[in-house]
């Protein structure tokens, strides 16, 4: 009768299920990262990487196994790490160049990109859990016991990476660094596990003749390089986005901010007073038709600071704070986008709706909401009892704009107007004529208000624009918003309504 193969060292096996545990969690993680760029970061997304992991998580362990039961583990985990860092090295051109060729909102690129963005590393490395535990189960009086120590030690590998890839990892160095360095570590882990089984004696030869071993090596070595080389869609990867900054060649002065591969603002370092997209000439108009003077105002956003900017041109002496939650994009801002703070335009980098609670009642006469990305909607910003904060800190005869992105049928924007005008009495919304006849994806504006809104002035301001606006007010409004339901902090599925 054949020997069974000896036990691990115990803090040998614990190492390698929590290391093995938090590689996936790593991955899965930085899979979020990478795929959205090409197609968003919204609930569909996550739920794509985060199922396809626990997918590649069943189906691992499920092999690992069966493996286990028919061939000597011992032989096994070196494989399975030195496999795992294969799969890691090659997870990133697998994603740049797929990227390239699945961008768009789709639910079968989403999962196909997160597939090819998770699922063969976390399939491979899930599998070392159970060949440890079989090594361990020398006595089986203690099965529950080895089980439930390696399992526990799996689930604290999980948390131990989740907790330092979101609070270090991600804040240190760029996503595709954190992939290349866990596919280093990777497989040194493999190398010293193999140089270690070798010099403790009673383990079975490696698999695999060593001409198979070098072209394993060497896909692993051009998966890295292919990664490092692979189009980069950012030039600046801060906490919550992928930026570029690029330069209009029709203007020297201009300037494109790109976030997650969408054209987010225009700069023109040169003029302030110059607004390119139509729907922050719409914004602008607005911002025009208060009463003249320094205003108080107050943005939900910064981006590119393209509206900031402009109240300062055309309001010397306004008071502005800006609430933006990336600094990263803060620092971009400065350095590339020819951003300049002061008393007069302050900065305060946090979640929006935190700094809207913490303003005092009735203190701004004009509140811009431009948090809102291309598929990227913080529903927490969307809701009715963000909308009555905005309008407790609204000064009675203020103004509050706020930019929406939304797509034929158009439900998201019909719901957010409904959920609007539940704080605010006078409500109107501008944007394109075919965007409101559902014909087109588009910006809408939403204006509203505690008092009547000059809605003759806005009108005649946004028909002179390049792009000419269309306001809709009163009952043309009432007709338009429908039936839709009001979002609420305990309901608010703004990606579902989004999706269409």
């Amino acid at each position: 009768m054949d020997n069974p193969p000896r036990a691990l060292p115990s803090g040998l096996a614990t190492a390698l299920v929590f290391g093995s545990s938090g590689a996936v969690l790593v991955l899965e993680i930085v899979a979020l990262r990478l795929v959205g760029p090409y197609v968003g970061v919204t609930l569909q997304v996550s739920s794509s990487v985060i199922g396809i992991a626990l997918a590649a998580i069943a189906y691992g362990t499920w092999l690992g196994g069966r493996l286990a039961d028919r061939f000597d583990p011992r032989a096994l985990l070196v494989p399975a790490l030195l496999l795992g860092a294969i799969g890691t090295a090659v997870t990133l051109p697998l994603v740049r160049f797929g990227g390239e060729w699945l961008r768009g909102g789709a639910a079968p690129a989403v999962l196909l990109l997160a597939a090819l963005a998770v699922f063969l590393p976390a399939f491979i490395l899930s599998a070392v859990t159970p060949l440890v535990v079989k090594l361990q189960l020398s006595d089986l009086n203690r099965t529950g016991s080895v089980v439930g120590r390696l399992s526990s030690m799996g689930t604290l590998g999980a948390i131990t990476a989740t907790l330092a890839t979101g609070f270090i990892f991600v804040a240190a160095v760029p996503s595709s660094w954190i992939v290349i360095s866990l596919a280093v570590a990777l497989a040194l882990s493999g190398a010293a596990l193999a140089w270690w089984l070798r010099r403790s004696g009673g383990t079975a030869p490696l698999p695999g003749k060593p001409r198979t071993r070098a072209a394993l090596a060497t896909i692993g070595l051009v998966g890295a390089g292919l990664g490092v080389a692979s189009p980069n869609p950012c030039d600046v990867e801060t906490a919550y986005h992928c930026a570029q900054v690029r330069e209009d060649p029709a203007n020297p002065s201009g300037r494109d901010l790109i976030l997650n591969s969408a054209r987010h603002s225009y700069v023109d370092l040169n003029n302030p007073r110059h607004l390119e997209f139509a729907y922050i000439q719409w914004i602008g108009a607005v911002a025009d038709v208060l009463p003249s003077g320094p205003v108080d105002a107050l943005h939900l956003g910064g981006g590119g600071f393209t509206m900031p900017d402009y109240v300062r041109a055309t309001r010397p002496g306004s008071d502005q704070l800006v609430l933006e939650l990336d600094g990263g994009l803060v620092d971009l801002d400065r350095e590339k986008l020819g951003l300049t703070t002061g008393p007069d335009l302050r900065v305060r980098v946090g979640d929006a709706r935190v700094g809207v609670a913490e303003q005092p009642t009735g203190s701004y006469d004009f509140v811009v909401g431009d948090a809102f990305g291309h598929l990227i909607v913080p529903w927490h910003l969307a809701t009715r009892e963000m909308a009555q904060d905005i309008a407790r800190v609204t000064r009675p005869s203020g103004i509050y704009v706020q930019n929406v992105i939304d797509y034929p049928p158009g439900r998201f924007i019909r719901a957010e107007l409904a959920t609007v005008a539940a704080a605010f009495p006078h409500v109107a919304v501008i944007s394109s004529r075919e965007a409101l006849d559902g014909e087109v994806g588009a910006n809408f504006v939403i204006v509203a208000s505690a008092s009547p809104l000059p809605t003759a002035e806005i009108s005649r301001r946004i028909a002179a624009v390049e792009e000419v606006g269309v306001m809709l007010s009163g009952e043309e409004l009432t007709d338009f918003v429908g039936d839709a339901r009001v979002l609420t902090d305990d309901y608010a599925p703004v990606d579902q309504l989004l999706a269409g």
